[in-house]
């Protein structure tokens, strides 16, 4: 499985329910990466779409422990188990984790590679990803050249876990 995310300095991923910005180039890029593939990501997250509606052109499985909670064009799941059991019908490297933190902490342990767009700035944050360039267990495989949208810089960078040598 894969991560997306955009991350600050402090590999922040939204304030107040919101993300930090809004990158043009991140938007498309995300786009690229996710059509016609499946997206997992937590109630709060799609809150945050146009309308509150699921990604159109992709699967949207949505991660709840709101058991009343249904959305038309989406994939409503309780539990990890369950999400396990639904993802059973796709190959694992078209699924893409989005969103939010919590499902990012939770699912983390699963995934074995992040696209991160690593904007060169410090917001003001409530929610995180972990740190991957700290993590033993992930290694920077790719690094795009800086990028520069108005006063911001970011880069696209791509984590991957480490094999295991036995």
């Amino acid at each position: 499985m894969n991560i997306v995310a955009a991350v600050d300095k402090n590999w922040a991923i939204g304030n107040k329910g919101e993300l930090l910005v809004r990158i043009p180039n991140d938007q498309k890029s995300f786009r690229e990466l996710t059509t016609r593939k499946v997206v997992v990501l937590g109630r709060k997250t799609l809150d945050t779409f146009p309308q509150g509606q699921p990604l159109p052109n992709r699967t949207n499985i949505i991660l709840t422990k709101d058991r009343d909670f249904k959305v038309k064009g989406a994939v409503v799941v309780h539990s990890i188990d369950e999400l396990f059991e639904k993802l059973k019908a796709y190959r694992s490297e078209d699924v893409f984790v989005i969103g939010g933190d919590s499902i990012y902490r939770q699912l983390l342990p699963y995934c074995d590679t992040a696209h991160i767009t690593a904007i060169d700035y410090e917001y003001e944050a409530d929610a995180y990803l972990p740190d991957l360039s700290a993590d033993p267990e992930w290694e920077k495989t790719a690094d795009s050249d800086e990028i520069t949208y108005f006063d911001l810089s970011y880069s696209f960078v791509r984590y991957e876990r480490v094999k295991k040598q036995l």
